[in-house]
């Protein structure tokens, strides 16, 4: 077997191009995109992903919000953030940056954003529309490595992959995304 190195970021630079051009269309025929992103805490690695969302939306044209409440929220107090942000209709997508402080709630909080506004898929009824096969929003970790494989026309039936690392809930999605794309 051959090592091959797959060039990621030449297919985001591809699909970054592709989506300009759809975003832009979105905009002329009704509006362009809202996307809010919740960052509570002090995470470096949250905030250097955070500034790259910012970024990845400007430079495609989708309007973007970045919300940074104290350390010292409540999981009541950050729902009702995202209720507010589900209620607003210039917002299309909702993204609150994990991990969040250990007095929050984090299931709770997921759950309280709208399913159709939830951008990283993590809401039980995306979960869900996922491991059946139906459309829906999905995690983009997973979901980016799937599309990686499908660009380079690297087929995956049959194979065998190895999940590194913690994150429980990326691991179950990433099963998720392997398993609806090998027909059975």
């Amino acid at each position: 077997m051959n090592a091959q190195i797959l060039d990621g970021i030449r297919i985001r630079d591809e699909i970054l191009q592709e989506s300009k051009s759809r975003v832009s269309q979105l905009a002329e025929s009704h509006r362009a995109p809202g996307l809010t992103v919740i960052l509570v805490g002090d995470d470096p690695a949250s905030h250097i992903y955070v500034r790259n969302k910012i970024k990845a939306c400007e430079e495609l044209g989708i309007r973007s919000e970045k919300l940074t409440p104290p350390a010292t929220i409540t999981t009541e107090e950050l729902i009702g953030i995202v209720e507010g942000l589900n209620r607003r209709d210039e917002i299309d997508g909702i993204l609150v940056q994990m991990p969040l402080p250990p007095q929050v709630d984090a299931k709770r909080v997921l759950l309280a954003i709208s399913p159709e506004k939830d951008v990283d898929g993590l809401h039980p009824m995306n979960v869900g529309n996922l491991v059946t096969n139906r459309p829906g929003l999905q995690s983009c970790t997973p979901a980016g490595i799937m599309e990686l494989l499908k660009r380079y026309r690297i087929p995956i039936l049959g194979k065998h992959a190895v999940v590194v690392g913690g994150a429980t809930w990326w691991a179950n999605r990433w099963r998720s995304c392997c398993f609806i794309s090998t027909p059975r």
